[in-house]
């Protein structure tokens, strides 16, 4: 491996760097979050940018985007130092960064949020037209939405969808990506490569925040790892192992990221069944798990996968029945005894306003009292334990939840799952956004949850992760489940032949359209408009029939 220094290049290119950092340090507090980091990324090149949770990437990238003002260190925008970025002055150098979550209105349409952020300018480049300008921007990025959609009844990865969109709308000379494919399925993500490639190719810089190597080697051709705030090297690609990229990434060697399967208990009965659920985009989902077993669920984002983790965990309803231990539990029990891991961990996950310490004990107080009251011994003590399992990066447990990094806090939901000693665990996306050391320490604690006997369901995108860690998993397609992998089966290769692959009836899909038809109707703008319009003329009508009838 040929590591070189950040100031350092392996590019063969001589073009002046569109974006050079120097220098750069930036306290919060008394918390270094970057010292002396020195970055550059060249016109035309991928740069990956690595490093574990709380390594620094985001605020450096918050750096260049002038959202964070460094306390050292110097800025050269395509050779010319800039001083006092700010983000109005990176939009007009063509500087554009899509968080790892989005920066949306939830009340505001599709079409209104791109109004907001994407100049009418930019627009008119692509048609005179605003309605069919605006298409032509969400196309870019393979958007199946509608304009008139609210933002809120988007799933997490059609939001990602958006927030890209109108980042490429803006034609950036340089492009930051955070976390881009985290809540997409496969081929998503190889539609956004093929566009952020097709913007290299126009001579447009990009930065890719990512912690998943095997995209590196796809789209990058250049890494750059960030370790406790400090640069740790630049490397060309194509000239680094996997375990060479761990170790600079974590300052160590990992050991296996998968923890071994068990062998499975030939004849054993199942601990959870699910039979014949039914509820919002999903229909008659029988399955079952055995003492020791992790279920994956597999498909192509938005087949109703989420609404059927909601379902078994009780927060929407549905038909069927939910067995533990052979027992039927009620929607209202399950919400007390299953844990839920959302993939949108700041909308659902999280209560931004409490602190870390509150957030992690939320869903155990009952059983950290004495007598009524809830003892701040026992919950501190059961608090440091959990987050000391998961390696939790925070100030201090009474620190914000804002203050914790993407990966940290999804570290802290993971935690208050486990504090809350559930009878079954849901997790959807549980490594989403977290790093790769976090991510094996994740695995191995949901390993050890089903060998204790609690029954864990896990949804995924990557299927890696569900080749690694799933001993069944099982395909979803429409609403339904169309196949099951089990043993040997379970292999990233056949989870993605059966993703596409997958069929169900012409009837049933047209049911599940007319349903989503329906509810997204009822959930638009027009709805509220229309029962106003028939109260409106029931009472006009009513007052009508007052009058003819009293002569008047």
């Amino acid at each position: 491996m040929n590591v070189v220094t950040t100031t350092e290049t392996v590019h063969s290119s001589t073009a002046t760097p569109t974006l050079s950092m120097h220098g750069i340090s930036k306290n919060f507090d008394a918390v270094a979050a970057l010292s002396d980091v020195s970055f550059e990324v060249l016109p035309g090149e991928v740069h990956a940018l690595l490093g574990e949770n709380g390594a620094g990437k985001s605020t450096l990238m918050n750096v260049a985007s002038g959202a964070t003002q460094p306390d050292l260190g110097s800025i050269l925008f395509e050779g010319a130092e800039i001083d006092d970025l700010t983000p109005t002055r990176a939009q007009e150098l063509g500087i554009a960064i899509v968080h790892q979550h989005p920066a949306l209105l939830p009340d505001m349409t599709v079409a209104e949020n791109i109004r907001l952020s994407v100049t009418r300018e930019h627009l008119d480049r692509r048609d005179s037209d605003p309605k069919l300008a605006m298409q032509s921007v969400l196309s870019d990025v393979h958007f199946t939405g509608d304009l008139e959609d609210r933002v809120s009844s988007l799933s997490v990865a059609q939001r990602h969808l958006l927030e890209l969109a109108k980042a490429f709308a803006a034609s950036p000379r340089l492009l930051i990506l955070d976390e881009p494919t985290a809540p997409l399925s496969q081929d998503s993500v190889e539609l956004l490569f093929d566009a952020v490639r097709r913007l290299a190719a126009d001579g447009a810089a990009v930065v890719y925040i990512t912690h998943r190597l095997a995209e590196v080697r796809e789209i990058a051709g250049r890494v750059t790892v960030l370790r406790d705030g400090k640069g740790r090297g630049t490397v060309a690609t194509e000239s680094v192992t996997d375990a060479e990229l761990l170790a600079m990434i974590v300052g160590r060697t990992l050991e296996a990221t998968f923890p071994p399967k068990p062998t499975p208990e030939l004849g054993a009965e199942p601990v959870l069944r699910v039979e014949e659920l039914s509820g919002q985009r999903f229909q008659d989902v029988s399955f079952f798990a055995r003492r020791g077993e992790i279920v994956g669920i597999a498909g192509i984002v938005g087949n109703g996968q989420r609404s059927l983790l909601r379902a078994v965990a009780g927060l929407d309803k549905a038909s069927g029945s939910v067995e533990v231990d052979g027992k039927s539990i009620s929607r209202r029990a399950l919400r007390r005894s299953v844990a839920f891991m959302p993939a949108d961990r700041l909308t659902e996950g999280l209560m931004v306003d409490l602190n870390v310490r509150e957030n992690t004990a939320l869903t155990a107080l009952d059983r950290l009292t004495i007598g009524p009251v809830v003892s701040r011994r026992r919950e501190v003590a059961a608090v440091e334990a959990e987050l000391t399992g998961l390696a939790v990066r925070a100030p201090s447990l009474e620190a914000p939840m804002s203050a914790l990094s993407g990966g940290n806090q999804q570290k802290v939901v993971v935690s208050r799952s486990l504090l809350s000693r559930p009878a079954i665990l849901v997790a959807d996306e549980p490594t989403q956004g977290v790093d790769v050391g976090a991510r094996a320490e994740i695995y191995r604690i949901l390993r050890e949850v089903a060998e204790q006997g609690v029954p864990v369901v896990v949804a995924s995108s990557d299927t890696l992760e569900l080749e690694g860690l799933c001993d069944r998993v099982l395909i979803f397609a429409r609403g339904r489940i169309v196949n099951e992998l089990g043993g040997e089966a379970v292999t990233d290769a056949a989870i993605t032949e059966a993703n596409l692959t997958a069929t169900v009836s012409r009837a049933s899909a047209a049911t599940a359209s007319r349903r989503r038809s329906g509810y997204k109707f009822l959930s638009s703008d027009h709805f509220p408009a229309l029962v106003l319009a028939v109260l409106t003329a029931i009472i006009i009508g009513g007052t009508q029939a007052e009058c003819a009838a009293c002569g008047t």
